[in-house]
């Protein structure tokens, strides 16, 4: 796995990646070598709080936990059990798309706005790639987050599925 590990307003030490590099070894058994899987450690610390961010991408399908804690080994043990989580519970829906082969590269690769940004504060670029709205819901979920915008397989068109206060599903289709 091809491993980047980034400190934001502070430095990473040899020990914190030796450290880091041993627990996400423990997802290698997860991913075949031909997927190219790619992770990303981002530590973070404000006031006496450290925040660690691990995205993996492997073969287009992203898995993000995100933990807060008083140490980052700590923090390093919980954002693995949730990654190894959210693999075994999607484990036979992942195995079937990407037995398949359907799986395209997504990446995502995250700017920060210039001056002329106003009220936007991030901006994310990524590849759309055709996929049902279950699919989607299955990588919002991954992704942990309330909505994902996707190109449908069926009709092409750009949609959005996005999770409703009472724990359903809606998706949001253009009007033709």
């Amino acid at each position: 796995m091809k491993l980047s590990i980034v400190g934001r307003q502070l430095n990473v030490y040899e020990d914190t990646k030796a450290m880091i590099e041993k627990k996400m070894a423990k997802l290698d058994k997860y991913f075949r070598e031909d997927l190219n899987p790619e992770a990303t450690v981002t530590l973070s610390r404000k006031r006496s709080v450290s925040t660690l961010e691990v995205t993996v991408n492997a073969g287009g399908t992203l898995f993000r936990s995100e933990v807060d804690s008083d140490d980052f080994r700590s923090a390093m043990d919980e954002t693995i059990d949730k990654i190894e989580r959210q693999i075994r519970k999607n484990k036979t829906k992942l195995a079937k798309r990407l037995r398949e082969g359907v799986v395209e590269a997504l990446p995502v690769v995250p700017e920060d706005g210039g001056e002329d940004a106003g009220l936007i504060i991030r901006t994310k670029k990524f590849e759309f790639r055709p996929m049902t709205p279950e699919e989607a819901i299955m990588q919002m979920n991954l992704l942990g987050h309330s909505f994902y915008v996707f190109n449908d397989s069926v009709t092409g068109d750009t949609c959005v599925v996005y999770r409703r206060n009472d724990g359903d599903y809606g998706l949001i289709e253009p009007m033709k």
